[in-house]
């Protein structure tokens, strides 16, 4: 079942952000989420098997000045470990794409590190197809 995502979560979504190599300190994705959840332009969404939160994606809807529609960005898409091989990211995936639709999105873009050879795999199933030029400018100690 795919759900919104809610407080009580922060602990497993910071497990998930964890085996993802994005380790928070103990309270941040708590004091982090009210923010996140009430914001009209983003997603932040559960899957849930057997009561357990088995993953979650994090979804944002960005306007674009020059196209009718808006594109949708997807930051974070995590299943854990005990629980891949079952279509979960595939479902969730699926999901974000149903919602870009609903909001009349005209495409979906996320970014995926270099060292992640499964997961560049799973995203081109999806239907993804590679983008070579991704420029970031770090704003930390600057």
């Amino acid at each position: 079942m795919i759900r919104k995502a809610a407080i009580n979560d922060a602990v497993a979504i910071r497990s998930l952000l964890d085996q993802l190599d994005y380790p928070t300190e103990e309270g941040f994705v708590e004091s982090r989420l009210p923010e996140m959840l009430n914001h009209p332009d983003q997603e932040l969404l559960v899957y849930v098997l057997d009561e357990q939160v088995a993953g979650f994606v994090s979804m944002h809807f960005v306007l674009q000045i020059a196209l009718p529609g808006a594109f949708a960005l997807i930051s974070y898409l995590a299943v854990d470990k005990g629980y891949r091989g079952m279509g979960i990211g595939a479902k969730l995936e699926e999901h974000c794409t149903e919602l870009a639709r609903q909001r009349q999105c005209d495409w979906i873009q996320l970014h995926c590190h270099s060292r992640r050879e499964q997961a560049h795999r799973f995203y081109e199933r999806q239907g993804f197809t590679e983008s070579r030029k991704y420029f970031t400018k770090s704003l930390k100690n600057t």
